[in-house]
């Protein structure tokens, strides 16, 4: 038999509280919102595509400071990704 794979998904963070830690601005909290909800949007899109080891490695990273943003875990990947397969 083989193992059943376990439902790999992007994680969920705290947009709210990520965009009230970063201060600002009601419009700069708004803005901070959309940016980080278009790149929760993009890495459930494309989550596919990026290696295990760089979901894990940019994970970790992005979360050092208690609160991670899907724009750095996004750019993480993608620029991991990048370096694997550089673009043609």
């Amino acid at each position: 038999l083989h193992p059943t794979p376990i439902a790999d998904t992007a994680p969920k963070f705290d947009i709210a509280r990520e965009c009230q830690s970063e201060g600002g601005s009601k419009e700069e909290q708004k803005r901070c919102a959309d940016e980080e909800t278009q790149a929760r949007d993009t890495l459930q899109t494309e989550w596919i595509q990026f290696a295990a080891n760089a979901k894990r490695q940019c994970y970790e990273e992005t979360n050092i400071d208690g609160t991670p943003s899907y724009v750095e875990f996004l750019t993480c990947l993608e620029m991991e990704r990048d370096v694997r397969n550089p673009p043609k």
